[in-house]
C-alpha cells in the first residue's frame, strides 16, 4: 500500500503536533550552521546537549564530512566546526539554539572557505576605528518549477514599476515569506532593521545592521539561513543570484553601508567619507574580486551601468547616485556627516569578504 503524500502546509501541520510535544529540560538541541565550499551555500545539523548554552564558548567543537560538501578530499574528510555566534532556534523554540561556526581544517588552521577568520584579523587591527555596516540584502523568491513565485507560467509579469515597496495581489507576490522571515530574525536575535519589495515582481530585501566588525557578517548569515529555513516551510525557493532574470530586469545586490568613527562626527565626517572614497577608488578591481564568489564574474552579469547598477568596469561615485559604484546619500552629504553605500557587492556575496576590504582599504 502506498503513503499518501501531504502538501507542504499538511506536512507542516502534522509537525506542529511534534514540535508541541514537551521537551525534557536536559535536553537541548543546538543546530550548527556553516558555509560550504561553494562560499554562498549554507549547511546544517543538530547535535543534543544537557545545559542550554548562552554563549558560543558553551559549544563544543564538532566535525562534519567535508567531502560532502566541497570542502575536503574523501581520504581526509574531517572538517571542525567552531562555534561563533549564537541564536535562539525560532523553529524549535524553548532553549533551542542556532550557531553559526567557523570551518577548520583537519590540523585546526582556517579553512579556504572560512573567510570569517581574516575578517576578524582586520577588524582587530582597526578597532579604534570603529566600523559599522548596515548590509541591505535583495533576494528573489522562485516556485520550485525554477521560475519566479507567482510569475504567469507562459510569459512574464507587467513591466518594473508598480512592484517596488508595494501593496496589493498582483504587486506584492511572496510577501508571507518576507513577513515570517522578519519575525524568525527577531526571535532569533538577528540584528534585522527593516524589510521592502524591491524593484523586480518577486523580489524583495531585508536590511542587516547597525553591526560593528564582523558581527555584520555573522547577522547577515544567519538572516539568509533563516530565510532559507522560512521559504522551505512556504516551499518556496530563495535566489541570491545576482542576476535572476536575463533581460528588463533588476539584479540583486548586497548595498553595504559603511562609517567610521571619523565618518559620523560631524567635524570630520565629510572630509574622512572623502578620503574613503578616494583610497576605494584606487582599489576597484580588488573589491571586485571578491565582491561575489566567482571573483566578479557572477556580478558582470549584474553591473551593466543599467537597473541602477554602475559599471564593472570602472569606478564612479557620487551624491544620490544609484548609478555610481560608491553612494553618498543626499542627507549625508547636507549633514556633513554620516556613511557611505557601496553599491557593487552582488546578493551572494561572502559579507566577511566585503566588510574585510572596507576596513582594509579605507582603515588600514
Amino acid at each position: 500500500m502506498a503513503l499518501a503524500t501531504n502538501s507542504p502546509a499538511d506536512s507542516k501541520t502534522l509537525l506542529a503536533k511534534y514540535y508541541n510535544l514537551p521537551q525534557p529540560e536536559d535536553k537541548i538541541q543546538v543546530m550548527y550552521v556553516w558555509i560550504d565550499g561553494t562560499g554562498e551555500n549554507l549547511r546544517c545539523k543538530t547535535m543534543t546537549v544537557d545545559r542550554e548554552p548562552l554563549r558560543p564558548e558553551d559549544c563544543r567543537l564538532w566535525n562534519f564530512d567535508g567531502s560532502s560538501t566541497g570542502q575536503a578530499e574523501g581520504s581526509n574528510s574531517d572538517v571542525y566546526l567552531k562555534p561563533r555566534a549564537i541564536f535562539s532556534d525560532p523553529f524549535r523554540g524553548g532553549k533551542n539554539k542556532l550557531v553559526l561556526c567557523e570551518t577548520f581544517t583537519y590540523d585546526m588552521k582556517p579553512h579556504a572557505t572560512n573567510h570569517r577568520f581574516q575578517c576578524t584579523e582586520v577588524m582587530e587591527k582597526a578597532k579604534e576605528h570603529e566600523p559599522w555596516f548596515g548590509i541591505e540584502q535583495e533576494y528573489t523568491l522562485f516556485d520550485t518549477d525554477g521560475y519566479p513565485l507567482q510569475w504567469p507560467k507562459n510569459g512574464f509579469p507587467a513591466p518594473q514599476g508598480p512592484y517596488y515597496c508595494s501593496v496589493g495581489a498582483g504587486k506584492a507576490l511572496g510577501r508571507d515569506v518576507l513577513e515570517a522571515h522578519y519575525r524568525a530574525c527577531l526571535y532569533a536575535g538577528v540584528e534585522i532593521c527593516g524589510t521592502n519589495a524591491e524593484v523586480m515582481p518577486s523580489q524583495w530585501e531585508f536590511q542587516i545592521g547597525p553591526c560593528e566588525g564582523v558581527s555584520a557578517g555573522d547577522h547577515l548569515w544567519m538572516a539568509r539561513f533563516l530565510l532559507h529555513r522560512v521559504a522551505e516551510d512556504f516551499g518556496v525557493v530563495v535566489s541570491f543570484d545576482p542576476k535572476p532574470m536575463p533581460g528588463d530586469w533588476n539584479g540583486s545586490g548586497a548595498h553595504t553601508n559603511f562609517s567610521t568613527k571619523a565618518m559620523r562626527r560631524p567635524d570630520t565626517g565629510l572630509k574622512a567619507i572623502e578620503d574613503a572614497v578616494e583610497k576605494l577608488s584606487r582599489k576597484h578591481a580588488e573589491h571586485i574580486l571578491v565582491y561575489d564568489p566567482k571573483q566578479g564574474m557572477d556580478n558582470r552579469r549584474r553591473l551593466t551601468g543599467l537597473h541602477e547598477t554602475s559599471s564593472i568596469h570602472g569606478f564612479s561615485s557620487g551624491v544620490a547616485n544609484r548609478g555610481s559604484s560608491i553612494r553618498i546619500p543626499r542627507q549625508v552629504a547636507e549633514d556633513g556627516f554620516g556613511y557611505l553605500e557601496d553599491r557593487r557587492p552582488s546578493a551572494n556575496c561572502d559579507p566577511y569578504q566585503v566588510i574585510r576590504m572596507l576596513v582594509q582599504t579605507t582603515c588600514l
